[in-house]
């Protein structure tokens, strides 16, 4: 049977002759890749790779040579460009296998890699270069579905492999668990030979490799045979569906997102003990199907298969121990209890297989948390990294749930398909036909020194990165520069105001500075506490808690007559006094959950020392504010520093100077203007005249603002709290007294 004979009943053809025709073969390789990326259930997030042997004009000498395209070292298929590949002169990286010394000394043939470049190509080849090498095929994908890993990982994988190529009418092969590197690429060149007309490989515990003459023919066969693998594998699980993972044990509480919420901060600071990380939380329902599962704690202490996955899962997720009709309380106790038993067996785990030239330990806090009647969080040093970390354990889930429905009654073999030199079979884990990874070959993998060096090749993080900043009043003025810039420096931030339209068309600039995923935007009233619960919920729904409060928004009274009424006095103290105290009384009980270092940084004004006719209630109400800055200092240490800064009038961006205000001042100081003057030009003209007043006749921007606001708020000012920076240019006037 041939591939372009066969019906895809999951995935679907995304093949567009019309725009193949104009791509040249690297060109071809990168849309192949890029399409094979675009389905998650295909491969997942920055793994598995494809290459692609094209002839090439030698530059040096002129003569045509057969070169390896392939997919550089770190690359996600889905984004992948052409620049993403790693070129290798075919020829030279075939040469290595004469100089090979065997699987002991397998991390040194790395280091020729480079060696083998063709052209000047700095993208460095992957450590599964030779696997696609050492393939006698034009065109090769290397994927980890989890319908291809659940075969790979199953007990009777080799039983269900002949079941599956009878069925199918294929010729796949299989190789035993080897980890990726050079000894793979050889032992897969010699069951290709051995096996003829063999049209794929099954990695025991890994996943698929498979290919085709075109770039064409190797995409449909890629997708038909996974399209195949979930037929057969589903069928299979539909048969077991009410017995999988031993059935349930227990129920997803009605509240489930509630509980998520309220515990998020503080296993989010249990997590970040080391190293402050982003979350994101799961409620999927076979994540849930999984929680709730009696077998659940057994099979996540199993840890998963396939290397793609507890590399960013590590060797196993913590399982909370608890049952769900308990309450907030008791499951905080459930997870303090977890974490001391999971960081001492991680410990262990470090200490039984580490040798003298392993890299140190790492964080022994988990990355993923299962808990039943709730859900899975996942956590890493970005809102990105925690989604994908949090989508490989789903993978898990799908591979386990895939290896017990392919099961069914089979007795589990005395020697496992998936040991072979690198592993015997007792030294892999087994539960209800699923196959796990030994916990020595995570530790060689997870601790590789060829991972290591790919970590380090990772670019500086940057001063807020791991930092989720809450900006309110981040629709406009001093809060929109403070967002753009927090995020310039690494931060995820919140942009929140009571204007929702405005926070999200900021929300929409700061994304392309800092990525979809690591912005998000709130409305917010902070004047209702109602409505800053509901806008804290959000943010810890998304990111998991909150590292930096920043406000910004304030009210400045006016009328045409100058004076204002009993109800605007009211509602000035209370925007720019209470409100900033709700805001902080309700993080107040998030800051204490996380337990880890904040900031908050609130925006009072010269005003509050320099008296002047018809601004009282906005004086009186900012030097209020000061105060409350002092305060809640004392309130909140040491763990919360809370500072505030004082600008002089800024004019520029500010909702506070809406045309009528600007014109009745330049009118009140006799300033020339014209009416056919634009917003932004009436507002320049009041600031210079402002600016004549100030020491450094400078106008004073949001971005200055935004600037002090940051550094108060970052690590620069570490050991200032309850303190205001003034940001007035020099105003005379407000200096200390």
């Amino acid at each position: 049977m041939t591939a372009t004979a066969t019906r895809l009943v999951h995935l679907t053809d995304l093949w567009d002759e019309k725009t193949a025709s104009t791509l040249d073969e690297p060109e071809l390789l990168r849309y192949r890749s890029n399409l094979l990326g675009a389905d998650l259930r295909i491969t997942n997030f920055a793994g598995g790779n494809t290459s692609s042997k094209v002839v090439e004009r030698d530059p040096l000498d002129g003569t045509e040579r057969k070169v390896l395209w392939v997919k550089g070292s770190g690359g996600d298929l889905g984004s992948m460009k052409r620049s993403g590949f790693a070129t290798l002169y075919l020829d030279k990286l075939l040469e290595l296998e004469k100089v090979y010394g065997g699987a002991d000394l397998e991390d040194q043939m790395v280091e020729l890699y480079p060696l083998c470049t063709f052209g000047l190509n700095p993208v460095a080849a992957s450590i599964d270069t030779p696997l696609h090498g050492f393939l006698p095929f034009a065109h090769v994908d290397h994927l980890h579905p989890d319908w291809g890993i659940a075969l790979a990982a199953s007990a009777n994988g080799l039983e269900k492999l002949k079941e599956f190529n009878d069925r199918f009418g294929h010729k796949m092969i299989w190789v035993p668990w080897q980890r990726p590197g050079f000894e793979l690429a050889m032992m897969m060149k010699k069951a290709v030979e051995a096996h003829p007309g063999c049209d794929g490989v099954v990695l025991g515990g890994h996943g698929l490799f498979t290919w085709g003459d075109t770039q064409r023919e190797c995409y449909l066969n890629t997708i038909t045979i996974i399209d195949q693998l979930g037929q057969f594998v589903l069928e299979h699980v539909g048969k077991r569906r009410e017995t999988i993972f031993g059935g349930a044990r227990f129920s997803t509480r009605k509240d489930a997102k509630d509980v998520a919420t309220k515990i998020f901060p503080f296993l989010r600071g249990k997590v970040s003990a080391q190293k402050r990380l982003i979350g994101t939380y799961s409620d999927l329902p076979e994540v849930l199907q999984f929680v709730n599962a009696n077998d659940a704690e057994r099979l996540a202490f199993l840890g998963t298969s396939c290397p793609d996955h507890f590399l960013r899962t590590k060797v196993r997720p913590m399982y909370v121990i608890w049952d769900p009709v308990g309450d907030v309380k008791s499951l905080r106790r459930a997870i303090d209890e977890s974490l001391v038993k999971y960081r001492k067996e991680y410990g262990e785990y470090y200490t039984k297989f580490a040798e003298a030239t392993s890299p140190a330990q790492r964080d022994p806090n988990p990355t993923v948390v299962l808990i039943p009647g709730v859900g899975q969080f996942s956590f890493g040093k970005s809102k990105a990294e925690s989604r994908v970390t949090g989508e490989f354990y789903v993978n898990a889930i799908h591979v386990m749930e895939g290896a017990a429905g392919l099961g069914g009654l089979s007795a589990c073999p005395d020697i496992l398909p998936q040991a072979g030199a690198a592993a015997t079979t007792d030294m892999f884990g087994v539960h209800d036909n699923y196959v796990a990874l030994p916990t020595r070959e995570a530790f060689r993998i997870e601790y590789w020194a060829l991972e290591e060096a790919k970590l380090r090749r990772q670019p500086p993080e940057k001063e807020l990165s791991r930092q989720v900043v809450l900006v309110v009043g981040g629709g406009s003025g001093i809060g929109r520069e403070v967002a753009r810039i927090a995020a310039d420096r690494g931060a995820h931030v919140i942009v929140a105001d009571r204007a929702s339209e405005a926070a999200e068309q900021v929300t929409e600039e700061v994304r392309k500075l800092a990525g979809k995923e690591a912005v998000t935007s709130a409305a917010i009233d902070i004047s209702k506490r109602d409505s800053i619960r509901a806008a804290l919920a959000k943010v810890i729904q998304t990111f998991g808690g909150v590292d930096i409060v920043i406000n910004t928004a304030a009210l400045f009274p006016s009328s045409p007559t100058g004076m204002i009424s009993d109800e605007q006095w009211a509602t000035t103290l209370t925007v720019n006094v209470t409100a900033n105290y709700l805001l902080v009384d309700e993080l107040a009980g998030l800051f204490a959950d996380q337990d880890l270092d904040a900031s908050v940084v609130l925006t009072s004004s010269a005003n509050a020392v320099v008296p002047k006719r018809g601004t009282e209630a906005y004086d009186v109400s900012k030097a209020a504010l000061s105060h409350l800055v002092r305060e809640l200092a004392v309130t909140l240490s040491p763990k919360v520093r809370v500072n505030g800064i004082s600008p002089a009038t800024v004019v520029k961006g500010s909702t506070m100077f809406p045309r009528d205000r600007v014109i009745a001042s330049l009118k009140k100081y006799g300033i020339a203007f014209e009416e056919t003057m634009s917003d932004e030009e009436l507002r320049g003209v009041l600031a210079k005249f402002y600016a004549q007043r100030t020491l450094t006749h400078t106008p004073i921007e949001p971005s200055d603002c935004a600037k002090a606001i940051l550094f108060l708020a970052g690590p620069q000012a570490r050991c200032t709290s309850g303190h205001l920076i003034p940001v007035d240019g020099g105003l005379t006037e407000a200096f200390l007294r």
